[in-house]
């Protein structure tokens, strides 16, 4: 009688595995553990293809791969470099990928803005404890540049996305400022065309300017339930096309 092959004896079968992909994993071991660092250039495709006795191919493959991911960057006639890691390197990947998502349904569009919104409000409860005199002349000449772009809505929503970057700076924790810069151009560059600033321009510059006098006061509700109000009000001029 033959007997029917088990669930726990198909899930040990081995498989073998692309040559180019043990390549990417060597690769990306290198990069890791340092071997290669950010800006190193990597060995040529003899070197690689000696060191791992893989051919051409699975060397090209592999390399392709890593410039997709964003670990490296490849130029026609020179050597491949390994690019700069750090959080805002790994979400710029994501970019297209946002776009896709945000374009897809409706919906995606307000899960952003109150993941934003929860975001934010955690950014400035952060930044509060660790804001300095010169952040704040930095976030008060950001607002007198946005005050002179009442007729450039383009530049103005810019200054709008400086002055809330500069807030996640103050935060001095790399991984906010990265998220809230992606945050931001996401919302920002993919529904940049229906924004309508008008008639809203003073109650912006009015609402940042309180944002940034609580947190010169250092008074962390006020800044909190500041930012609360000018998020919610300022999510009504998103408008869905």
């Amino acid at each position: 009688m033959t007997l029917k092959p088990t669930m726990q004896a198909q899930s040990d079968k081995i498989t073998r595995r692309k040559l180019s992909d043990q390549v990417l994993d060597r690769l990306k071991q290198m990069i890791a553990t340092g071997e290669l660092g950010a800006g190193d250039a990597l060995p040529s495709e003899r070197s690689l293809m000696d060191r791992f006795g893989v051919g051409r191919p699975a060397v090209r493959e592999a390399l392709q791969a890593l410039h997709t991911n964003g670990l490296i960057t490849i130029s026609h006639g020179e050597r491949s470099r390994v690019n700069v890691m750090d959080v805002s390197t790994v979400l710029s990947q994501g970019d297209a990928i946002a776009r896709m998502i945000l374009s897809s349904a409706p919906d995606n569009l307000d899960h952003l803005k109150s993941a934003r919104r929860m975001f934010e409000l955690g950014m400035i409860r952060e930044s509060v404890g660790k804001v300095s005199s010169s952040d704040i002349k930095e976030l008060r000449e950001i607002i007198e540049q946005q005050s002179g772009h009442l007729s450039d809505p383009q530049a103005f929503v810019l200054a709008d996305m400086k002055f809330h970057q500069r807030i996640a700076d103050i935060s001095k924790n790399p991984i906010i400022s990265a998220v809230c810069q992606a945050m931001l151009r996401w919302l920002f560059e993919h529904h940049g065309t229906l924004l309508h600033w008008s008639g809203n321009e003073d109650v912006t510059l009015a609402e940042h300017s309180r944002i940034v006098d609580f947190l010169e006061a250092r008074d962390i509700e006020s800044a909190t339930d500041e930012m609360g109000r000018h998020l919610d009000r300022s999510a009504a001029i998103f408008r869905s096309s």
